[in-house]
């Protein structure tokens, strides 16, 4: 992965301490912003020393404490930020509560948590009520009850906690989303996504490293350790934020609007299986495995504001990366694959696709029209850059998130709910209000501007 030059991060970040002033009514509140932040990472793996990297480019970050039960994942984040130069952390590793004590700690002030899904509520809430913010990898709860808790928490504690979902500032998402706000679309009606790529050579390797093999569990490595059990346990749309994320900004869910009820269905279980075959034999032990997931799950969501969501969630079947991306409001639609867009009385040709880029150049956004440059470098294209940026800015602001806990809640809820409506034949699922009816006078807060 190509990182930006040292130069380029340091000029980026003085132009974002320009922003807080020139934007200070996202900061509503807040207090001067602090000039250093001080953050510890819960999971330093392959995830987390992604966010550490990002940090390290910049000096307005410190990095007190590190924690993670693997030694080759200290030892390897221990060198990384040696080699940028920085004094080295203390390392917390004895146990599964190992976190515990390192929260414990007075000089930190966020804290970014990338470890399996199960320890990331339980990570999130004991950060909160330590007085730290948190951050939490996607998704940030695996059930409904989760959800609650995190939201429980934040609400008691004041302290905030932001989902790091990347694909909220991916450079097209957020120009579309810069269009529906500004009415290109017209009234939005309806909105398609999914998390539609191909992980079988991630649920399954051979013990020693990403690629081809049938282990999982104690066998496997890295997230096939953990994340392969979650198709052997659970049916339903196990990954939603990465389209929904995106989606819920556009139709301003948690602001205006909620997600209200949803119904979910899904195929029968095949790809998982036949992955084992072909590349363990019949007879591996793990062919055996009973697989619950669904190849393909497809979750329909209704909207208080009379928009309908679909979400289509496959991972255990051969094809290319998409996240299915769709935008169809009353004047016209945008199509993520082929990158593809139709406005009535604006293309120049009525019932033909047109493609996206110039709209791509005319409506880009103010955060990418100013971080451009140093985000193109940084992971999956550069919205790693935005995401751990926006959590560190609200951080030195002490204001709000621009991803907030009743987001994480809600887009995460989507789990359990799709498991319920289809263990119940399909059944219409109502969708809680995390918000608790704020969402009715709740304005929009997230990429308003260059700020955050």
């Amino acid at each position: 992965m190509n990182q930006p030059t040292r130069r380029e991060f340091i000029k980026t970040t003085a132009l974002t301490g320009a922003a807080a002033t020139v934007f200070p009514t996202f900061l509503t509140g807040a207090k001067a912003p602090k000039a250093t932040v001080r953050l510890g990472f819960i999971g330093v793996g392959l995830r987390g020393r992604n966010h550490v990297q990002q940090a390290l480019f910049r000096d307005d970050v410190v990095i007190p404490a590190i924690c993670d039960l693997d030694p080759a994942s200290i030892a390897a984040t221990t060198e990384l930020i040696k080699k940028a130069g920085r004094p080295l952390p203390e390392a917390y590793s004895k146990g599964d509560k190992a976190f515990e004590q390192m929260l414990k700690r007075d000089d930190l002030d966020g804290v970014v948590i990338a470890t399996p899904w199960e320890w990331h509520v339980p990570m999130a809430v004991a950060t909160m009520k330590a007085g730290k913010y948190a951050a939490v990898e996607v998704s940030a709860t695996v059930t409904l009850q989760e959800s609650w808790d995190l939201v429980n928490a934040s609400e008691k504690t004041g302290m905030p906690c932001m989902m790091l979902e990347n694909v909220c500032y991916r450079r097209d998402v957020l120009a579309v989303l810069n269009m529906v706000r500004q009415g290109l679309f017209g009234e939005m009606t309806y909105a398609h996504c999914g998390y539609q790529h191909d992980l079988r050579n991630i649920k399954f390797n051979d013990g020693k490293g990403h690629g081809v093999g049938a282990e999982f569990g104690a066998k496997g490595y890295s997230e096939a350790r953990w994340r392969t059990q979650h198709s052997v346990d659970r049916n339903g749309d196990l990954y939603p934020t990465h389209g929904l994320g995106p989606v819920a900004h556009w139709l301003n869910i948690n602001r205006g609007n909620q997600f209200i009820r949803l119904t979910s269905m899904a195929t029968k279980s095949r790809g998982l299986h036949k992955y084992v075959v072909d590349h363990g034999g019949e007879n591996h032990p793990n062919a055996k495995v009973n697989f619950k997931l669904g190849d393909v799950v497809t979750t329909m969501i209704e909207c208080a504001n009379g928009e309908n969501i679909v979400i289509i969630h496959d991972t255990n079947s051969p094809r290319p990366y998409s996240l299915g991306f769709r935008a169809q409001g009353t004047q016209g639609i945008w199509m993520d694959d082929n990158d593809m867009i139709y406005l009535e009385g604006i293309t120049p040709k009525a019932h033909t696709w047109e493609p996206f880029a110039a709209y791509q150049d005319k409506y880009d956004h103010p955060l990418w029209k100013r971080h451009a440059q140093t985000a193109e470098h940084s992971g999956h294209g550069g919205i790693d850059f935005f995401v751990l940026r926006g959590f560190i800015e609200a951080v030195k602001a002490k204001g709000p998130v621009p991803i907030d806990v009743y987001d994480a809640a809600a887009w995460s809820a989507i789990s359990p709910l799709s498991e319920q409506s289809i263990a119940g034949g399909s059944k219409a699922v109502d969708i809680p209000d995390f918000t608790r009816g704020k969402w009715k006078s709740n304005k929009p807060i997230f990429a308003l501007n260059d700020a955050f």
